[in-house]
């Protein structure tokens, strides 16, 4: 591959930032991660293509990045193109009872607009962090609610496939997972909700945010669950009744809030999160017998 080459193709030829070597620590909530050897921030289609096309010319490896709010980068970094979505991805508008926005939307954004719309089935989503297309594709939301549930329809595209809308039926909605291939860009989505009480609609927002305050450690670095709940059980629980809430290695720590985060505490490195990680897992097989499986996603490892 031409990393050099993509860059000098890229570089001040779209509409597009295109950054080499910026640590990924900057784009991620865990604030942690090595640089990555190209990042593009695309700000309209036509200069997404563009970037597709060269990436896939010099053979250069790439992964789409939101906000990292459920990523654990590598302090390597990333050996290939960090692509982010910019303005024209952020984009929203509202047409009776269905709200339309671009990938990039803050998922507060959204939610608040439907709030203001008077329109409900997005509630769940309140104090998610991150933005929609991260949300889409690992189909966020609460243990019992998930954004796929109000999705009418998403608009993606593949290199050399172009723009394709796909129906909500036709994506398979799991928990904490949604169908789309590996190579498949999240562009749009619009959500199809039901009229609501404006005042009815913001108690059960304050509702689900003061729960999450209370049993969730908000406002530290931190990437979210660290693993899916397995059926019927709390991950949580499990990792507290083995006595590992506060444990800690490096400058990573289990919240004692809620043993299913860990906390960059002080200046924690991705080993740092991964040996915890290992920690919680095997204690918890040893305990009960389950196989905890991450919910966070990785970059960069074994690169």
């Amino acid at each position: 591959m031409s990393m050099f080459n993509a860059y000098m193709q890229l570089s001040g030829a779209i509409d597009a930032d295109v950054l080499r070597g910026e640590p990924l620590s900057r784009r991620t909530t865990l604030r942690i991660g090595g640089p990555a050897d190209l990042i593009v921030v695309a700000h309209s289609y036509t200069a997404l293509v563009h970037t597709l096309d060269v990436l896939a010319h010099e053979r250069v490896p790439w992964v789409i990045l939101g906000k990292g709010s459920n990523v654990l980068c590598s302090d390597r970094g990333y050996r290939g193109c960090v692509i982010c979505l910019g303005r024209e991805f952020a984009r929203l508008s509202v047409e009776d009872t269905a709200i339309t926005c671009g990938a990039a939307t803050l998922t507060s954004k959204l939610v608040n607009r439907a709030l203001t719309s008077s329109l409900s089935g997005l509630e769940a989503l309140w104090g998610i962090p991150g933005t929609v297309g991260g949300a889409l594709a690992m189909n966020a939301g609460s243990r019992d609610e998930w954004i796929g549930s109000s999705v009418r329809d998403v608009v993606v595209t593949r290199p050399g496939e172009g723009l394709v809308r796909r129906k909500a039926s036709d994506i398979i909605w799991g928990y904490r997972s949604a169908s789309f291939a590996p190579d498949e860009v999240i562009l749009e989505a619009t959500f199809d909700l039901v009229p609501g009480e404006k005042d009815a609609i913001a108690r059960r927002m304050e509702a689900l945010l003061k729960r999450r305050k209370l049993t969730q450690p908000l406002g530290v670095p931190t990437c979210g669950s660290v693993f899916k709940n397995p059926k019927d059980r709390s991950v949580g629980t499990l990792i507290e009744a083995c006595g590992l809430k506060g444990a800690s290695c490096g400058g990573a720590r289990i919240s004692a809030r809620h043993a299913n985060f860990i906390v960059n505490e002080n200046g924690a490195c991705a080993d740092d999160v991964c040996s915890l990680m290992k920690t919680m897992q095997e204690s918890v097989y040893e305990a009960h017998g389950i196989a905890l499986e991450p919910e966070v996603r990785f970059l960069g490892f074994g690169a």
